[in-house]
């Protein structure tokens, strides 16, 4: 994909929401998990609290004495991280664990029964989670309040929180990669009407069809109905410049009728040499009038049904050359399969042929040659002539608008660039060449069906 890629903008957009959303919940699942972690925590120590008040008791001395303790184990190791301690009038208890400390409670005011939680330091830097309730005692323990707290160091808490995290981790990237796959599947079935448009658009360009028409989603119709009606707008506008060509062109041929006339009557008073200049000037206008008439014919494209039998319209070039002076003295020669069909209008594919005819009759000595080939999805007219042919540095310009194969003779050239405007609005290709039986002129158009289009060109 390129970096300008609408699919590759909305995959990574989608990508980053993605990944930032997961991160989002990792840390908020963590957060959850610590607090769940925390509360089960505060309800063991409130457990324990229970079991020290229920085995708080008096001495033989009458002093209190704790003659229950707790049964966890590590009440009785120092440094476990699980202490207890309980704060009479003048009396401290604590378990064996907290060795010579003291659980540091702030100075808060506890009703009876009340149970507060708080976060505090104990030895080496450590943080606990200590709970702290506050006990009336009966008249047989000597009255008064007592304090009780049990705390927990918080590294088990952070302990316990990081391997949740980290156990975490591994699905969470299962999840994004799963929730990427399919974000671009969806990216895929979303952008798919947007296939649909270009290869409508490209059946457009080839001529397979006018109108990228309906079936697309409600959100591509609006645009495909403003490139229908673009596309409807453009042809009434070409139509409307064929017409205009056209009427331009059949206004100048009248004129340039009379203009023939008047050469004549000019040579026949004697005036060779202003009858010469007039016909001269007369002829250059005629060829492009003639030109303007076939651009005319060309402008719009053809329809997608277009297609010409080869055969015939070469046959029938063939049968009016062979009436006119330069063509009558030459051998010609057809060799074209029956049932050869090209993808071209058979008026622009008789206008190819009858201006490349032309040239091959004017240069050829004995023999005028024309056969076709099969080219990939091309179908290849090639007309040869036993001519001279002409210099390879003149090839170019002789393709050219203006350009001509013969300087000596009259009129403005321009015969073999109406054959390339032709072959280009059909997706084809016009080559000339000089061989060593003499000259010949291929012109390429695509078969009937043929996928190719212009990007596929040959040559």
């Amino acid at each position: 994909m390129r970096r300008g890629s609408l699919r590759l903008r909305l995959l990574l957009a989608g990508a980053i929401s993605i990944l930032v959303a997961l991160t989002l919940s990792a840390v908020g699942l963590t957060v959850l998990f610590k607090r769940h972690v925390e509360r089960r925590v505060e309800a063991e120590l409130a457990v324990y609290l229970d079991q020290i008040v229920a085995g708080l008791d008096r001495g033989v001395s009458g002093a209190p004495v704790m003659s229950r303790s707790p049964v966890d184990p590590r009440f009785m190791e120092p440094l476990s991280g699980l202490y207890w301690q309980v704060q009479l009038s003048k009396t401290t208890l604590r378990s064996r664990s907290l060795w010579d400390s003291r659980l540091t409670l702030p100075l808060d005011e506890l009703a009876d029964g009340a149970v507060h939680r708080h976060h505090i330091a104990g030895s080496n830097g450590a943080q606990l989670i200590a709970v702290e309730r506050s006990v009336t005692l009966p008249e047989r323990l000597g009255g008064g309040t007592m304090r009780a707290a049990a705390a927990l160091d918080a590294a088990d808490v952070t302990a316990a929180t990081r391997a949740f995290a980290v156990d975490l981790l591994p699905y969470l990237f299962l999840i994004a990669a799963l929730l990427i796959a399919a974000g671009y599947a969806q990216i895929a079935i979303g952008l798919q009407p947007l296939t649909a448009v270009r290869k409508r658009l490209s059946a457009i360009r080839e001529h397979k069809t006018r109108r990228l028409g309906q079936g697309f989603p409600d959100e591509i119709v609006p645009l495909a109905e403003e490139v229908d009606a673009l596309l409807e707008a453009r042809e009434r506008q070409i139509g409307k410049a064929r017409a205009r060509a056209g009427d331009l062109a059949h206004g100048l041929k009248t004129p340039l009728q009379v203009l023939s006339g008047d050469v004549e009557r000019l040579r026949i008073k004697g005036e060779i040499e202003i009858a010469a200049e007039i016909e001269q000037v007369a002829t250059a206008m005629q060829r492009h009038v003639d030109r303007e008439l076939a651009r005319a014919r060309i402008g719009a494209g053809g329809g997608q049904d277009a297609c010409a039998a080869l055969a015939e319209v070469v046959e029938r070039v063939v049968a009016v050359m062979v009436r006119t002076p330069a063509g009558a003295g030459l051998n010609w020669s057809i060799d074209i399969p029956p049932g050869t069909i090209a993808r071209i209008d058979p008026d622009d594919l008789a206008e190819v042929v009858g201006n490349l005819a032309e040239n091959a009759a004017r240069h050829a000595q004995t023999e005028v040659s024309i056969h076709t080939r099969r080219e990939g999805g091309f179908i290849v007219l090639t007309i040869a002539d036993d001519g001279e042919g002409i210099p390879p540095e003149q090839l170019e310009e002789a393709l050219s608008r203006g350009g001509r194969l013969d300087r000596s003779g009259s009129g403005a050239g321009l015969g073999l660039s109406i054959v390339g405007d032709i072959a280009e609005a059909w997706d084809g290709r016009f080559e000339i060449r000089n061989t060593a039986a003499g000259f010949e002129a291929e012109i390429c158009v695509p078969h009937p069906g043929s996928p190719l289009a212009a990007n596929q060109k040959q040559g």
